[in-house]
C-alpha cells in the first residue's frame, strides 16, 4: 500500500513532516483538582488528576516523596471495534506504567511526601497516537491542579513507512506494521524521558525519524503552553485582575 503520494501526501492529506491538528481543553472533569481533553487529531483524550492526598494504603506510604498512581482506559467506543477490552488487560497496564514512569519524571515528588496523585486517562477516540496523547493530557491536568513540575512533558511519535520518516502517525499509518518511534522529553531541560520503538531501524534512519518526533514534542509544548497562558489570562479575567 502507499503511504505517500508521489505529490508527496500521505492519505490524510498532510505532508510528512506536517502534524495533526492539536486542541486542548482544561476543567473538563469539575470534581477533579486538575483535568483536560487533549486532541490530536481525531485521536481525543481525557485526562483527570486528584491529589496530592493521603495514602489510601498504608503499605505504599513513601517518607520521603509523593506516590504517584496511573490508571489507562479505553472507552469501549473508541474505536470501531466491537470486541469489549477487559479492564486491566496488558496493554493497558503496559500504557499506565509507562505514563506513570514519564509522569514521575517531571513531578517535583519529594515536595509532597507522604501524599499520592492519581492519574486517570482514557481513550474517547483512537485513531494512532493514543500513547502521546495521553501522556500530553496528562500533563496538562496536573499543570491544571497545580502539582509542581520540573518542566512539561510532551510526547509525540513518528514512523518510518514508503521509505519516507513520517511525523505523527495516524491509525492507518500505525497499523501498517513498520518502525514506530514513541518519544517524550523535558523540552525546556532538553531531556528525553521516554523513548519506545518497536521493529528495526538502520541507525541513521533511526537518529531522522527521533529528530522528527522529538520536533514534534517541541511543537506540542509550545502548543501546551499557549493552552495554560490563555487559561490563566481568562482566570484573571474572571477575579477582575
Amino acid at each position: 500500500m502507499e503511504y505517500v503520494s508521489p505529490e508527496g501526501l500521505r492519505l490524510d492529506g498532510r505532508r510528512p513532516l506536517e502534524m495533526r491538528q492539536l486542541r486542548a481543553e482544561l476543567g473538563a472533569v469539575s470534581r477533579a483538582d486538575g483535568s483536560a481533553v487533549f486532541e490530536m487529531g481525531n485521536t481525543k483524550v481525557i485526562a483527570a488528576v486528584y491529589g496530592p492526598r493521603e495514602v489510601q494504603q498504608r503499605s505504599q506510604h513513601l517518607n520521603d516523596k509523593a506516590l504517584i498512581r496511573c490508571e489507562y482506559t479505553m472507552a469501549n467506543f473508541s474505536t470501531g471495534d466491537r470486541m469489549r477490552k477487559p479492564k486491566g488487560d496488558r496493554r493497558s497496564t503496559e500504557i499506565s506504567l509507562v505514563i506513570r514512569q514519564t509522569m514521575e519524571a517531571c513531578i517535583l515528588t519529594h515536595l509532597m511526601p507522604r501524599s499520592q496523585i492519581d492519574i486517570f486517562v482514557q481513550v474517547l477516540q483512537a485513531d494512532g497516537g493514543t500513547r502521546s496523547a495521553c501522556i500530553n493530557a496528562a500533563t496538562l491536568a496536573l499543570a491544571d491542579a497545580g502539582i509542581p513540575m520540573r518542566d512539561l512533558v510532551t510526547s509525540c511519535s513518528a514512523g518510518y513507512l514508503n521509505s519516507t520518516a513520517l511525523l505523527d502517525l495516524n491509525y492507518v499509518e500505525d497499523s501498517a506494521g513498520g518502525p514506530d518511534v514513541t518519544v517524550g522529553i523535558l523540552p525546556k531541560l532538553d531531556k528525553v524521558t521516554l523513548l519506545q520503538m518497536d521493529a528495526k531501524l538502520p541507525m541513521d534512519i533511526f537518529e531522522n525519524v527521533m529528530q522528527l518526533a522529538t520536533e514534534g514534542c517541541k511543537a506540542v509544548a509550545n502548543y501546551i503552553r499557549e493552552v495554560l497562558i490563555e487559561n490563566t489570562k481568562q482566570l484573571e479575567n474572571r477575579r477582575g485582575v
